[in-house]
Order: structure tokens, then C-alpha cells, then sequence
């Protein structure tokens, strides 16, 4: 609708944006971003779209998503809203005389949820080649001062992934005295991820926290090769926040566009909400929304996985027979056999030969082979599953010389792509594509696998790598289309590739390699920051080892994720694989609940080191529904308090604790929240609060 102050106003009951068109003719700007009662602020001269062209750089030179040179000389065309499938969607056309660049800054918004989604198209309707050096996904300025900020952001390494800080904005944008000098500040809060694994180092989110009133921004960059966000001081002692894709700078990236040619920017996802927990909830819906839909989502079954802490990557039918057996019997729903499955080397070294995918002789002897492990999963009622690594080929395999070199990813001396003995597949080319789909639909369609968890253990910034990464989405929905009962699990060392837009397309997602069961559980109570509570597959490991309290305790901490089941089952006495099946059967009961729950920290987000830890999920609707807290303690005090902030005003609540180490308890104690007595370290409970 038309706005006199801001010219045009665009949203729905949840979400608002006001827009500078640009009539008097100036560029286009995107003023503000918020929830129909967020008070008003004022409006910040920040171009709609920043973008860069060999030729064409910034206006005011520093490492930032703003300021380009291009931005500023972009002019209203036309605009265009729509509504359909519960999204609204708004497209603004703006168009660059000089150099014959038209953009389209094209925002989309799930009806009631407070997240704005937002790429870039770009179309070449000049009549020379242009160079794009970077395209941003989103630039937003008029949020508070850096001086009332917090930003968040989170650590993401091999084991130790969501590992979520906070500090002060102001800490790396200093206040320069910006009423005496001629420019604004080049200083800016910036973080990138490189490669394809986009999500090594940091996971492709942040956020900003107002500590004046709580309210919230959190983002996620939807790329699976490569990413930068920058949040710094803009005019009127206001903040920016600019999120895009890869760039030249930072990745490497170009985009040549011949006249007529498009390209569209990564998306980024914008959520708003009362203080970090208010926002992931809405980013949490919204990643619902956008996901590739599937019935996986509603059934959540329990997967066993005979990797972690187990066989290690080294099955075979004797050693899976009797697995198989005690996982069914224990509960399971779905058996992985994991890697190793290919190899028919003697040393077991089969890193650099795989490729082609064959199920090893020497390990599955006899007339059936691998047939007769996958025949006795089902034969147990449970469906089979593979682990499969296809994006690489390696440098033995056979593969490597059967398939054309333009099937690869290569350098800029034309080199193929290799890190650690395998070459990296280049999914744009048919080739590479015929050889995964054969590879699939022989190992689903001819031996009835369901299940595939998807591994990748290498990572490379090649030349192509975005368009490969977009391949590869593609291809696994096209996998999807023609087996639409099939589970996809995706893997990168854990979670090395855990962002936004590989997950619209798997199933699951695995948070981490851990295998201490007591360092676990930061990654699982953090795991919901990026993946909703439905998809995130955390590792339950017990061990005929392990006292009841250890069993308890790593069954404990996947209880309120996807319970990737491991351990040596086969080895247990009757009454440790009791405590299992009766786990699980838990389980079973309370996880049609998490496929609509919101998650919630109530002790904040954890910490690596904290000694107490906590996750809530709670219904969509507070109060209505049933309160799911694990709660860990691996150290301190033997009892804590925590607050339960939505059921704080109410009187009568009961609590059921369903899971447990010996000893625990926990009561509600009235406007101060859930007392709760762990005796021993390390221990866990989780309770039902209705």
C-alpha cells in the first residue's frame, strides 16, 4: 500500500516493510524491516541493492556489503506484490542506464511469520558482457545504535559445532566521532565462510539483540559455497546489516552475464522476534516452510547407524548379523550400514578408490552378499539405509578415468580438483549427473535401500563451486521426485555443511562427529540454532561398557533431536538393552511433539564448558501443549532452578520426568520455574511439563 512517509508499505499481520521507490528520482531504498508493533525509526539512505561489476567498486572503499558505486546510480522501474501457497511476495525492478544492469530485489514472506526472504536477480540488458564481482542478498540499515547491541555469532568446528558468543557491536565497530569527519566508519562487524564446507569455522547465521527493549534480528545465509555477512555503523548513528553469497573478494567468485544472460543471488533469511529465543522461533517455522516437503518430517524414526563408536567403518556380514537383530529388538525403525560397505581391499584402504560404488565381495561373502544384511533388516521390520559419499571419486577408482575430465571441478590451469586422494564431481555437467543417478536409483530401485546418509569429507573453493552446489541440490531433489519414500541424511564431517540451503532439501542433518558422550551435549542443545528439532540427528551410543547411568545419560541427550542410535547392542545383557528399548519407547511417545515445537535456552545458550545445560521445546502456541527440558549436569551444584518464562504466571503445572539417571527429580516451583536435582555428574533428565 501507499505510505506518504515512506512511500510504499508491503506485508502482512506478522512482518512490514517500508520502501523508499525512489519517485523523486534517487535510488530505491529498503528503510526498515519489522513487526507491525515494533516502534517507529527513523529511515536510513542505504541503497536497495549493492552489487559490483568489474569496473564499477565501491563508492567508499573497505570490506563491506555496502557503498557501491553501482547501488547508488540504480533507478526505479516497477514493482509487482503477489500472494499464493501462504507466501506473500514482492518484487522491486530497478535499473542502471550506464551500464544496462537491471536488478530485481525480490523478497518473499510465509503469511504470520515474522522472516523476511530475500535474493538479488540480476538480468543483463546491455549490450556488452558484465563482470559481477559480488551481489548482496539483502541490505538493511535504520536498526539501533551500535552503541544498545549485541551481536551473536557461533563457532562451528569438527566436534564442537554451534558453539554460540555474544559481545558488545560496538566491540568491532568503534565510535570514531563520526559528526567530525567527512565519511562514515570503514570498521564493520564481518564474518565469511569459504569452501564447500560453508559452515567450518562458523555456521552461516548471526544476530543482533537490542539490550534496550530485547528485540531481536537473526539471519541465516542460505549458500552451500561460501557466504559473508557484514553488520557496521551507518548515517544517522544507526546500524546496517548486509548478507550475501559468495564474492570475488572473499571466494574468488565471478559471474560473466552476456546480454540477456540472469543470475540470482543467494537467498537470506531475516527473522524477527523478542530476544534470540523470540527470533529462532520464527527462523525455525520459516525453515519448515521452505524445506522440500516429506513424510520423514511427521514420522521421525529411529535411525541406527553402525558407525559411531561401533564398527567404525568396518562392516561385514558376521559383524552386522547380530547388530541387526539387537536394534530391532531395541527398537529401531531404520539400520545404516555405514562406510566401508565398497571395500574389498585387505588393509582397508579404500579412501582414494572409491567411486563406483559396488558392494565388496570379501566383506559380504556368499550368493547374496551385501543382500543378505539388507534382506535381514527387513526382514527385522526395519529399512535399510547406506552411507554413500557421491560428490567425490577417487583417484583409484576406475571411475576416474571412465568419466570425461569435464566432469570434475578444475582449477584455472584446468586441473582436476583433488584433496586427499579424491577428485571433486562437478554435478553441472550430465555426465557426473547420469553417473549419481544410476548409482542411486541401482542402490534404491534394485536392492531397496530407503535410507542414505549423504558424507562429505573433503572441501575445496574451486572455480564453479556455486554452480555445483545448486547442481547438487537439484539433484538430490530430482532423487527425491522419483523416490519420494527415500530418507536423506546429510553429512559433512559431522556438520560441516549444516546451512540453510542444503537444509531445504535433506531430511536430516547431522550435528557432529563427537564421540564423548559427555561433550555431546552443548552440540545437541545447540543443535536447534540451526536445524529445527525434527532433522537434527544426534548420536545416542550405549555401550555393554557403560554403567546404567552412562546408558541413561547418551540416550538422554538425543531425546529431544533425532536419535541416531550406535553402541554394541548385540553385546548387551537383557537389562542394559532394556534400558534402551524403554528409552526409545519414550521416545516414540513424545516425538509427534517436536515435529511443531519451538525451541528455548532457559539457562541462554549453552556453552562449551557449562557445567548445567538446558533445552526447552515448547508447542507453537505458548502454554497450550506440552514443555519438553532436558536438562544435563556435568558438574557444580547438585541442584539448579530454572526459569520457564512462558509458563511463568501459571499456577498448576505438571511435571513428568520421562527419562532419566538414577536419582533425578525435578518439581515446579511457582513463579520461579523448575527445580531440578541431578545427585550425580555426568547426569540428565528430561521432564513433560503440561
Amino acid at each position: 500500500m501507499t505510505d506518504d512517509t515512506f512511500g510504499y508499505r508491503w506485508g502482512h499481520s506478522a512482518l512490514t516493510l517500508d520502501l523508499d521507490l525512489g519517485l523523486d528520482g534517487e535510488a530505491p531504498r529498503l528503510l526498515r524491516v519489522a513487526r507491525p508493533d515494533d516502534p517507529e525509526s527513523p529511515p536510513v539512505a542505504l541503497p536497495m541493492v549493492d552489487v559490483t561489476l568489474l569496473g564499477a567498486g565501491t563508492g567508499w572503499s573497505g570490506p563491506r556489503f555496502r557503498g557501491t558505486a553501482l547501488g547508488a546510480r540504480l533507478r526505479y522501474r516497477a514493482h509487482h506484490a503477489a500472494y499464493g501457497d501462504g507466501w506473500h511476495h514482492l518484487a522491486v525492478e530497478l535499473h542502471d542506464a550506464d551500464s544496462g544492469l537491471t536488478a530485481f530485489a525480490e523478497y518473499s514472506s510465509p503469511d504470520a511469520v515474522p522472516v523476511l526472504r530475500s535474493r538479488v536477480r540480476l538480468r543483463n540488458d546491455g549490450t556488452e558482457p558484465l563482470t559481477v564481482r559480488s551481489v548482496g542478498s539483502l541490505l538493511l540499515g535504520g536498526l539501533p545504535s551500535p552503541d544498545v547491541l549485541d551481536a551473536h555469532r557461533a563457532r562451528n568446528d569438527w566436534l564442537a559445532e554451534c558453539r554460540w558468543y555474544t559481545e558488545p557491536l560496538r566491540d568491532s565497530v568503534p565510535d570514531i566521532g563520526r559528526d567530525v569527519h567527512e565519511h562514515d566508519a570503514r570498521a564493520a562487524l564481518r564474518l565469511t565462510g569459504r569452501g564447500s564446507w560453508p559452515t567450518d569455522g562458523h555456521l552461516a547465521m548471526g544476530a543482533l539483540t537490542d539490550r534496550t527493549d530485547g528485540r531481536c534480528r537473526l539471519w541465516q545465509v542460505e549458500s552451500a559455497a561460501g557466504w559473508v555477512w557484514d553488520a557496521g555503523e551507518a548515517p544517522a548513528s544507526r546500524t546496517y546489516v548486509g548478507l550475501g553469497g559468495p564474492t570475488y573478494d572473499d571466494h574468488g567468485w565471478l559471474q560473466v552475464l552476456e546480454p540477456g544472460e540472469e543470475f540470482a543471488s543467494e537467498y537470506a533469511a531475516l527473522a524477527l522476534g523478542d530476544g534470540f529465543d523470540g527470533a529462532l522461533a520464527a527462523l525455525t517455522s520459516y525453515r519448515r516452510r521452505v524445506r522440500h516437503p516429506h513424510p520423514d518430517h511427521d514420522r521421525l524414526p529411529v535411525v541406527f547407524n553402525d558407525y559411531m563408536n561401533t564398527l567404525m567403518g568396518d562392516p561385514t556380514t558376521e559383524k552386522l548379523l547380530p547388530l541387526v537383530d539387537a536394534a530391532a529388538d531395541a527398537g529401531a525403525e531404520y539400520f545404516c550400514v555405514d562406510a566401508g560397505w565398497y571395500d574389498d581391499t585387505v588393509d582397508g584402504g579404500w579412501w582414494d578408490s572409491v567411486g563406483a560404488w559396488e558392494a565388496s565381495t570379501r566383506r559380504f561373502p556368499g550368493g547374496l552378499g551385501l543382500g543378505e544384511v539388507l534382506g535381514r533388516i527387513r526382514e527385522r521390520g526395519m529399512v535399510p539405509g547406506l552411507w554413500l559419499e557421491p560428490e567425490v571419486v577417487g583417484v583409484r577408482s576406475e571411475m576416474a578415468s571412465v568419466l570425461p575430465a569435464a566432469a570434475f571441478l578444475r582449477h584455472d590451469d584446468g586441473s582436476r580438483v583433488t584433496e586427499q586422494g579424491r577428485h571433486q564431481l562437478d554435478l553441472t555437467h550430465p555426465a557426473a549427473r547420469a553417473h549419481l543417478d544410476a548409482t542411486v536409483d541401482r542402490i534404491v530401485g534394485d536392492w531397496g535401500v530407503g535410507y542414505l546418509k549423504l558424507d562429505y569429507n573433503i572441501t575445496t573453493s574451486a572455480p564453479g563451486l556455486l554452480e555445483h552446489t545448486r547442481a547438487w541440490r537439484s539433484w538430490l531433489s530430482s532423487v527425491l521426485d522419483r523416490h519420494p519414500d527415500l530418507v536423506i541424511e546429510n553429512c559433512a564431517s559431522g556438520g560441516m555443511r549444516m546451512d540453510g540451503a542444503s537444509l531445504s532439501v535433506a531430511q536430516l542433518q547431522s550435528t557432529s562427529d563427537q564421540q564423548d558422550p559427555v561433550r555431546y551435549p552443548p552440540i545437541a542443545a545447540a543443535a536447534p540454532t540451526v536445524v529445527p528439532p525434527e532433522q537434527g540427528a544426534v548420536w545416542a551410543y550405549p555401550q555393554p561398557s557403560y554403567t546404567d547411568a552412562e546408558i541413561a545419560f547418551t540416550l538422554g541427550t538425543a531425546m529431544l533431536g533425532r536419535i541416531h542410535l550406535s553402541g554394541h547392542l548385540d553385546r548387551m545383557t537383557t537389562r542394559q538393552l532394556d534400558l534402551v528399548r524403554n528409552a526409545l519407547a519414550t521416545y516414540k511417545v513424545i516425538r509427534e511433539d517436536l515435529r511443531t515445537a519451538l525451541p528455548f535456552w532457559p539457562l541462554g545458550l549453552p556453552g562449551w564448558t557449562d557445567e548445567w545445560l538446558a533445552l526447552g521445546l515448547r508447542g507453537p502456541v505458548p502454554v497450550e501443549g506440552a514443555t519438553y527440558l532436558s536438562v544435563w549436569r556435568r558438574g557444580g551444584e547438585t541442584e539448579l532452578t530454572l526459569p520457564v518464562r512462558h509458563l511463568a504466571r501459571t499456577e498448576s503445572v505438571r511435571v513428568e520426568v520421562l527419562h532419566a539417571t538414577a536419582g533425578a527429580a525435578a518439581e515446579w516451583d511457582g513463579p520461579t520455574g523448575l527445580r531440578v536435582t541431578l545427585p550425580s555428574a555426568p547426569s540428565v533428565v528430561l521432564v513433560r511439563l503440561t
